[in-house]
């Protein structure tokens, strides 16, 4: 490790500080769009959407010279198969990221004076929702690899840019992220997804990542020496 690399207890606290607070986002402005919205579903999204757009914006420009603002174990799994992490810090990153993102959720709850913790109810699953989510998957480390690679200042904003498109152009509401999506499991509020229903967003997120990786490795290898 050279000098100015964030010790790993600095980069687990910074993937913990920017999960919890993603997801008590997530979270919470899905309690407070629909509690405004006056029954309106698609004000309470686009409330969640832009809440959810935005704080993405901060943590990657708050945490991300700190721990590279994962906040996501597809995007860990996109980083271990590009070599740029080790296999041991990347388990430490999705341990942490899962267990950050249900105490986001408890957060959220408790800020609402929700019970700590409640099953969530909405029904998400199917072929339609599962391409949803590894097109969603995909895009985001698109997003991500391709802005690595030609502009790197960019990164914080097309991350939000592109979860706040996805929030509308996908069936499921662009979870891309399994610590969000066993997160959302816990909670009943527009957020939720039923616990039932999760194992299929995730195998299609960390999918949508895995092909996003490999494809992007093609297009761009040696893209600076080509005319």
């Amino acid at each position: 490790m050279t000098a100015s690399t964030p010790s790993l207890a600095r980069r687990l606290a910074a993937e913990a500080l920017g999960t919890g607070f993603l997801l008590a986002t997530v979270v919470g402005s899905g309690i407070m769009g629909e509690a405004l919205a006056g029954g309106n579903t698609a004000v309470a999204l686009l409330a969640n959407t832009i809440a959810t757009g935005a704080i993405l914006v901060v943590l990657i420009l708050v945490f991300g010279a700190v721990s590279g603002a994962h906040f996501n174990p597809a995007v860990t799994l996109a980083f271990l198969i590009r070599r740029e992490i080790g296999a041991g810090v990347a388990a430490a990153y999705v341990v942490i990221q899962v267990i950050a993102g249900l105490l986001g959720v408890l957060a959220a709850h408790l800020m609402f004076d929700h019970a700590p913790f409640t099953a969530g109810i909405h029904i998400r699953t199917g072929p339609p929702q599962w391409l949803a989510e590894f097109v969603a998957t995909f895009g985001l480390v698109a997003t991500i690899v391709g802005c690595l690679k030609w502009r790197p200042d960019a990164v914080p904003y097309a991350v939000g840019l592109f979860i706040s498109a996805g929030y509308w152009f996908t069936s499921s509401t662009s979870f891309a992220n399994p610590a969000v999506t066993i997160a959302r499991s816990f909670t009943d509020t527009f957020s939720g997804i039923r616990l039932v229903d999760a194992p299929g967003f995730i195998a299609a997120e960390f999918a949508g990542a895995v092909v996003a990786t490999l494809v992007f490795r093609w297009l761009l290898a040696n893209s600076s020496k080509e005319p």
